[in-house]
């Protein structure tokens, strides 16, 4: 059963290629939806799949790109609303 995760990712996370980096990983993993820097500094990543997998890409959020210095993930578990076809980054 595919899940929802929406979370929020602070620290130096913008300018250092991180919405890339969150894109490739989860194409790898076969997950759909979004990532976009917000404008208080933190970038928000919408994330649709099996819950295994988000969790994986969970920890690779945690990571993050060679650049980035990942202060949190904050995570939060919604249903999934199949909004997605593939995983962009949205540059709105």
């Amino acid at each position: 059963m595919n899940e929802r995760l929406d979370a929020r990712i602070s620290g130096r996370v913008q300018m250092v290629m991180y919405r890339d980096f969150a894109q490739r990983k989860a194409k790898g993993l076969g997950l759909v939806g979004e990532v976009q820097n917000l404008p208080d500094g933190t970038v928000r990543v919408v994330a649709e799949g099996p819950r295994v997998k988000l969790n994986h890409y969970m920890e690779k959020l945690k990571k993050g790109s060679l650049l980035s210095r990942v202060a949190s993930v904050t995570p939060e578990w919604l249903p999934c609303t199949n909004t997605f076809t593939q995983f962009d980054i949205n540059y709105d």
